[in-house]
C-alpha cells in the first residue's frame, strides 16, 4: 500500500495543502510547532478514522473553523486504487467515504490501510502504565482481525454490566452476576489467546531490531503478563465477588494485562536512559511494522517517524538509518528539524524521494 496524494483543509495548523508523494522516501522538513507532525496526524487519521494525538476529533479543526476535510489517494500492489476522504462539522459526527460510500461502521475501514507511526508521544508505551500497553497490542491485532474488534467490545460492555452491579449497594442476584462473567471469560479467553499469539511472535522480531540499533550492547525482554495465567477467568471472577464488591470494580481480567519490558532483567522504564528507552520504543515499533506486513491482508504498511532521533547517540542513530534505507520496509513519511540525519538517509536508499519544507502551517516541496 502506498498513499499517491494527499488532500488537507483545516486540518490543526494547516489551511490547506495538496501533497503528491514519492512511493519510497517523504522527508518533511522544519522547526518545531511548524505543522510536520500534522502532516503525519492527517496521513494516520485517513487510516484510523482519528488523530494519533487526541481522541477528541474537534481538537483537529483549525482554529476558528467549522470544518476540516482530508482525502487521501492511494495504490496497491496490484495496482488497485482506493480514495479515502474524511469530512467533520463542528457539532456534527464525522463522515469516513471509501470511494463515494460512507461507512456505517467506522471500525469496518479499520485495516484497510495498515500504518505504523513512532512518535515522541510513543514513550509513554515506555514509561506509562499497562493500559498504554494493551492498547498499543490491541491497535495492532484490530489491524488484521476484525473479529478481536468485536470481542474487544464485548467484553467491555460485560465489565462495566458488572462493575455497575458492584457498585449497587443492594443485594444483586448471584445468577444475574454470572451472566456478564460468562461472558467476560469467553470473549476474555479469546482476546488472551490472540494477544499471546501475536506477543509470542513480535518478541524474536522486536529483540533482533534491538540488537541492530545497539549493536549488541543490551540485554532486553518483552514478557505478556496476564490473570488468565493463572487459570479460567470465570472461576476467578466468581471467587472474588466479594473482594470486587469492597473496592467496586473488577480486579481480575484481561483489562488488567500488561507487557513488561525488561532490559538486563529489570523494568526499562526505571533502569534504562533516554537513548536505551527510546531504543526500546522504535525496535517495538518496528517490530509491529515487519509483523503487520505478513498478517492480515499481507499489504505493506505505511511507515510514519516522526522526530525519531532526538536523545539517540551517534551510533544508534546511524543503525536506524541503515535500518530503514533498506528494502525492508516501504513507503516512509519523516519529520526531522535536522537536515544532516534526512540527507544521510537518502544517501543510503535506492529509488525516488521527495522533500517538503514546512513553515507556520504552509507545506512547500
Amino acid at each position: 500500500m502506498r498513499l499517491t496524494d494527499l488532500t488537507i483543509f483545516n486540518y490543526k495548523n494547516i489551511a490547506e495543502a495538496e501533497l503528491h508523494f514519492s512511493p519510497n522516501l517523504n522527508c518533511f522538513i522544519g522547526g518545531n510547532g511548524q505543522g510536520k507532525t500534522n502532516v503525519l496526524d492527517a496521513i494516520h487519521f485517513l487510516s484510523f478514522c482519528r488523530s494519533y494525538s487526541s481522541s477528541i476529533d474537534m481538537l483537529s479543526v483549525r482554529h476558528g473553523q467549522e470544518f476540516m476535510s482530508l482525502q487521501g489517494l492511494y495504490e496497491n500492489e496490484d495496482g488497485t486504487k482506493e480514495d479515502i476522504h474524511i469530512g467533520l462539522k463542528v457539532g456534527q459526527k464525522k463522515v469516513v467515504r471509501r470511494g463515494k460510500k460512507a461507512y456505517r461502521k467506522l471500525s469496518e475501514h479499520i485495516g484497510l490501510i495498515p500504518l505504523v507511526m513512532v512518535s515522541p508521544a510513543d514513550q509513554i508505551l515506555v514509561s506509562g502504565g499497562s493500559e498504554e500497553r494493551r492498547r498499543f497490542i490491541d491497535m495492532v491485532i484490530c489491524q488484521y482481525d476484525p473479529a478481536y474488534t468485536e470481542s474487544l467490545m464485548r467484553y467491555s460492555r460485560a465489565l462495566q454490566q458488572r462493575n455497575v452491579m458492584l457498585k449497587q449497594e443492594e443485594e444483586i442476584d448471584p445468577e444475574v452476576f454470572l451472566v456478564f462473567e460468562e461472558q467476560m471469560a469467553r470473549e476474555g479467553q479469546y482476546i488472551y489467546q490472540k494477544r499471546s499469539e501475536f506477543i509470542s511472535e513480535l518478541i524474536s522480531i522486536f529483540q533482533q531490531f534491538y540488537n541492530q540499533i545497539s549493536q549488541n550492547r543490551e540485554q532486553v525482554e518483552l514478557r505478556y503478563v496476564s490473570h488468565l495465567q493463572r487459570g479460567p477467568l470465570l472461576e476467578q471472577l466468581m471467587k472474588d465477588r466479594f473482594k470486587d464488591k469492597a473496592v467496586g470494580y473488577s480486579l481480575h481480567g484481561i483489562h488488567k494485562d500488561d507487557l513488561e519490558m525488561l532490559q538486563g532483567g529489570y523494568p526499562v522504564r526505571r533502569e534504562g536512559s533516554q537513548g536505551q528507552s527510546k531504543t526500546f520504543l522504535i525496535a517495538l515499533k518496528l517490530a509491529q511494522f515487519d509483523f503487520l506486513s505478513r498478517t492480515g491482508s499481507r499489504t505493506t504498511p505505511l511507515l510514519l517517524l516522526d522526530d525519531i532521533f532526538d536523545k539517540l547517540d551517534a551510533d544508534r542513530v546511524e543503525q536506524i538509518v541503515k535500518l530503514v534505507g533498506g528494502a525492508r520496509f516501504g513507503q516512509i513519511f519523516i519529520t526531522d528539524t535536522n537536515r544532516d540525519h534526512l540527507d544521510a538517509i537518502l544517501a543510503s536508499m535506492e529509488g525516488d524521494n521527495r522533500i517538503f519544507f514546512v513553515k507556520d502551517g504552509e507545506v512547500k516541496a
